[in-house]
């Protein structure tokens, strides 16, 4: 899916409506039952029903919902803010009126004043926040803020129309989580905007649908983008069916260097990973003391010794493999480093890329001069604190977004920057954000699970700004599964690289 900024959505909300031939009253006017038709497959009429209305188009969206809600026997009831008197659109001052005639009795307050006495709220009831939408270019007002604050305290659910109100359409630095509505459900209008994917803002948004008027493909493809959302679909085109007189050798060879002295779990979670994504042969290069944890945890996959005894000192090629994956549980001694160093100076001037997780990026950030011998489009998979370790402390997610995109095009390499919307940064400044992400996964391991996904399938014969993508998708899948079978709690890492070829599978039958 096509992500877009705020002014690009604009956009296509226009041509949108001068194609279907509707005006903006009519758009809005459908809005509305949209909105009342999703609140009333979660709630019954008994519920009580809390509106607060802006004075645009989130008002307006509002209101329109209300008339609908109050015909299907519903009772809201509105507080539109029209501070000053004379600020409504005309759009909102049209559904205002139609709203107070849906019904006989009192069922708006018309706020006009900053002097504002508030509902009382409680858990049993459902608040419609059509104040502000994704209309907003900084921090709400102090008024608003307090009124925000009131309404994330009371308990009560919380449906925001096209964003939270004080969360911006894009992303943007400084904004304070707790002077922001924490909605339950955002019913986003058109199109999902680019700030619902930011780390920080997944617990402002809650679960999200679109809703209105779907703009055409022909608008979509004219409008040019940078960032996406990665779905099932197109994953699924990028695996293709064995044939049948397929061998090992059709599949590529992988090895993975990894695992030190307490650290060989993140080898065996790596390697059983890779051994599940379909590569033909996988090894796994570890110091001397993984030999019999590794042979006995991974019997699929082929074991090579390190000449040291606890960590490795050696990071060297033996033979021509299809990829190459540094990092989980290596360690940072000086030894480890020294070959990372000296491995990653060859692998440049053979402009061989290679993924680097874990205590690989750990080494950088002890000796970040090795940044300098990144192959083109090697992968680097941080989590936050990894990425500020090497970059330098970000102050928000948004910003660390913003710097990932700096350092792809500026070193050409790919970045997977991990969170619950993992974002997979090109160094042709596009931003795909994965849509299977788990809070599950937010266990120790799993990121090594990743990094053998990863190289199981470059060493298929994807290429790395594919197969970065691809991965983050499939091993949120199988974070799925795992989490269906043992609990959001209950899941570790290896239930997640069990269940990778199960995750593939899944895909290629959508």
């Amino acid at each position: 899916m096509k992500l877009f900024s705020q002014d690009d959505i604009y956009r296509i909300e226009q041509l949108t409506l001068a194609e279907n031939g509707i005006t903006k009253q009519e758009m809005i006017a459908a809005i509305g039952k949209d909105i009342a038709d999703d609140i009333t497959a979660e709630h019954d009429f008994r519920t009580p029903f809390v509106i607060f209305a802006g004075s645009e188009d989130c008002g307006a969206y509002a209101l329109a919902a209300g008339i609908h809600l109050y015909a299907k026997g519903y009772f809201p009831y509105a507080f539109l803010f029209n501070i000053g008197g004379n600020r409504l659109t005309p759009e909102c001052d049209h559904f205002r009126r139609r709203f107070i005639e849906s019904s006989d009795e009192q069922i708006l307050t018309e706020v006009t004043g900053m002097r504002f006495s508030m509902p009382e709220l409680d858990s049993g009831m459902v608040v419609i926040d059509g104040l502000f939408g994704s209309n907003i270019n900084g921090p709400l007002s102090r008024g608003y803020q307090i009124l925000v604050g009131n309404i994330n305290d009371s308990g009560a659910k919380v449906i925001s129309i096209d964003s939270p109100s004080g969360l911006p359409g894009n992303p943007m630095s400084g904004l304070i989580n707790s002077k922001i509505i924490h909605a339950d459900r955002t019913l986003a209008v058109m199109l999902p905007r680019l700030s619902f994917f930011i780390n920080e803002n997944v617990e402002l948004v809650g679960s999200w649908k679109t809703i209105g008027p779907k703009p055409s493909q022909a608008t979509l493809r004219n409008t040019r983008n940078t960032h996406f959302l990665i779905e099932g679909q197109t994953i699924k085109k990028r695996l293709k069916a064995r044939p049948y007189d397929s061998s090992k050798n059709d599949f590529g060879s992988a090895i993975l260097f990894a695992g030190s002295y307490g650290m060989m779990g993140a080898a065996v979670l790596a390697t059983r990973s890779a051994s599940r994504s379909g590569c033909g042969k996988v090894t796994c290069h570890a110091p001397q003391c993984g030999y019999e944890i590794m042979q006995t945890s991974v019997p699929s996959a082929l074991f090579q010794s390190d000449r040291g005894e606890r960590a490795i000192e050696t990071v060297e090629l033996t033979h021509n493999y299809s990829a190459v994956a540094i990092g989980p549980g290596i360690g940072t001694s000086d030894r480890t480093i020294g070959a990372l160093e000296s491995f990653l100076k060859i692998a440049s001037a053979n402009k061989r890329p290679v993924i680097l997780d874990a205590d690989a990026l750990n080494c950088i950030a002890i000796r970040p001069s090795m940044l300098d011998y990144l192959p083109v489009l090697s992968i680097i998979t941080p989590h936050a604190g990894e990425f500020d370790r090497i970059f330098g402390p970000q102050p928000s997610s948004s910003a660390r977004l913003a710097k990932a995109i700096e350092i792809s095009m500026s070193y050409k390499i790919i970045i997977v920057l991990k969170g619950y919307y993992t974002a997979t940064v090109r160094p042709d400044g596009k931003v795909f954000y994965n849509s299977s992400g788990t809070p599950a996964l937010a266990t120790a391991g799993t990121g090594d699970v990743l990094t053998g996904l990863m190289v199981g399938l470059v060493a298929q014969g994807m290429k790395p700004e594919i197969a970065s993508i691809a991965a983050v998708y499939i091993h949120g899948v199988a974070g799925r599964m795992a989490e269906k079978e043992h609990g959001s709690y209950g899941v570790c890492a290896e239930d997640v690289a069990d269940n990778i070829g199960k995750a593939i599978k899944s895909i290629m039958e959508l």
